[in-house]
């Protein structure tokens, strides 16, 4: 493989061509009009503008892409994460074209890209799967049956989608049919696929996934987990890596059902099994993502693994290098999603000019964006402008790492999620590993962030007084009491 062209933007597009350029591979950016100027297509070796900015007249143009791919003699294509990565169809096709997918097989993204047909895949091996309905249902009886079946709370999904969307929460059986109604619409507005199905809804999970990487060859090893616990609107915005409450025996005993997920599914690649985990460190099965994950720095710090140059080489055949006994936890590291929006506004987007935009720098630090100064947030794409990555030995210099970070990074222009990430870092539930999936319905408002600022503002401002009466006293500065400019007239 001595050319890929990556069917991306932003962060991910430029971090799958750095790996890619330490590789010796060169590289092919694809852009829309809206990002012409944008750093990944000037650090390719080639670049194509495809189309104007709507996605779906651009990115999501896979046959157009393909064509790109061929005209300019690319061996593979990488898609990132988000847009094509996981549509089995693009990946058929790419392949039909008698180029490589650098991802899994389409069998493996069609099964595991919807909910129901993943956990039927799965339910042979052994692992644990949250109660529930075992097909997608629509008729409101029979979803009133399953409910006292796996007793309320229940939980009603998307069987084909994602990220929050389709999914409503039922505590009381008289709100199960207007639940069911929106649930069902809004799975086929978001996903054109309105099954749902229903699952027993655990009150307190924490959401921990695991990374796999699978050869051609039949080796499969996993890469230890990542918690994924904070979240707003079922979407996540803090990462770390490992957990800071499974215990030996429960990590092995979830690696160990993570790679039996991915052997059901003939899995090749990088990919994530995501699992829901109860108070009593019980897990349950919740989907696989067959993609790279937005959050997999985390993973690369702590097992010493490029999981980009993983991909490629699984892609070109080759055996994985190392067998599980060899890969170990060396520290701890954590990821904030530095988005453009508002936590002072309900997370709303906050779109517009990067008029000052600096990156923190520094040991154990590590920034994959898509940015530079000056720079417009589109409109038309995820507001996230970065993702801001710190290390260190334990999981306390990890956070105070990130803390550091946080203020050292410069941006004005449009609101972030900086100001959240630091409430986080600093929150007892938190630092102390006693939060689930509700950290932000229990802890986080707008007052809260505010008096934390205010706190904040009087500490800075009380040391500021100290350190000026300090240096007051060491310079001998004497005390004036008025103007004295006339004398020295």
């Amino acid at each position: 493989m001595k050319k890929i062209l990556v069917a991306n933007r932003g962060e991910i597009a430029l971090r799958v061509m750095r790996t890619a350029r330490k590789m010796g591979i060169k590289t092919v950016a694809v852009f829309s009009e809206a990002d012409r100027e944008a750093p990944h297509v000037r650090f390719a070796d080639e670049a194509v503008c495809i189309g104007p900015p709507p996605s779906n007249r651009s990115y999501l143009l896979g046959d157009k892409i393909i064509e790109t791919a061929l005209s300019l003699g690319v061996d593979g294509i990488h898609p990132g994460y988000g847009f094509l990565s996981e549509n089995a169809a693009f990946a058929q096709k790419v392949q039909d074209a008698g180029l490589i997918f650098i991802g899994p097989d389409p069998y493996a993204i069609e099964v595991m890209g919807n909910k129901l047909a993943a956990k039927d895949a799965v339910k042979g091996y052994d692992i644990p799967m949250v109660p529930g309905a075992e097909s997608a249902i629509s008729d409101v009886e029979e979803a009133q049956k399953i409910a006292r079946q796996v007793g309320l709370p229940i939980l009603i999904k998307a069987a084909a989608g994602g990220g929050g969307k389709g999914m409503r929460i039922v505590e009381h059986e008289q709100d199960l049919p207007a639940q069911m109604e929106r649930a069902i619409s809004e799975a086929q507005s978001a996903f054109g696929d309105g099954a749902v199905f229903i699952e027993k809804y655990i009150a307190s999970p924490r959401h921990i996934e695991i990374q796999v990487l699978a050869d051609s060859h039949g080796n499969v090893v996993h890469l230890f987990e990542r918690e994924c616990s904070v979240q707003r609107r079922h979407q996540k915005v803090v990462e770390e890596a490992p957990s800071s409450v499974l215990t030996p025996e429960v990590r092995a005993a979830m690696g160990q059902a993570a790679v039996m997920v991915a052997k059901a599914c003939r899995y090749k690649g990088a990919g994530t099994v995501e699992f829901l985990i109860d108070e009593q460190l019980n897990f349950y099965f919740l989907e696989m993502n067959t993609r790279l994950q937005v959050e997999h720095p985390v993973t690369e710090l702590i097992s010493g693994v490029d999981l980009v140059e993983q991909q490629i080489r699984i892609a070109r055949g080759e055996t994985l290098s190392f067998t599980q006994d060899e890969l170990h936890i060396r520290g701890h590291a954590l990821e904030l999603r530095v988005y453009a929006e508002d936590p002072y506004d309900n997370f709303h987007p906050s779109i517009g000019k990067l008029e000052v935009y600096r990156r923190p720098k520094g040991e154990g630090i590590r920034v994959d964006d898509g940015f530079e100064e000056g720079m417009d947030i589109p409109i038309y794409y995820d507001p996230m402008i970065a993702k801001l990555i710190t290390y260190g030995e334990t999981r306390s210099a990890a956070i105070h790492r990130m803390l550091e970070a946080i203020e050292m990074y410069q941006i004005e222009g449009v609101a972030t999620t900086l100001p959240f990430g630091k409430f986080v870092c600093q929150h007892e539930a938190f630092t102390s590993g006693h939060f689930d999936t509700h950290f932000v319905q229990h802890y986080f408002n707008i007052e809260a962030l505010k008096e934390s600022n205010r706190e904040e503002g009087l500490y800075a401002a009380l040391l500021a007084l100290q350190l000026y009466t300090e240096e007051k006293k060491k310079l001998h500065i004497p005390e004036v009491g008025g103007s004295n400019w006339k004398y020295f007239r």
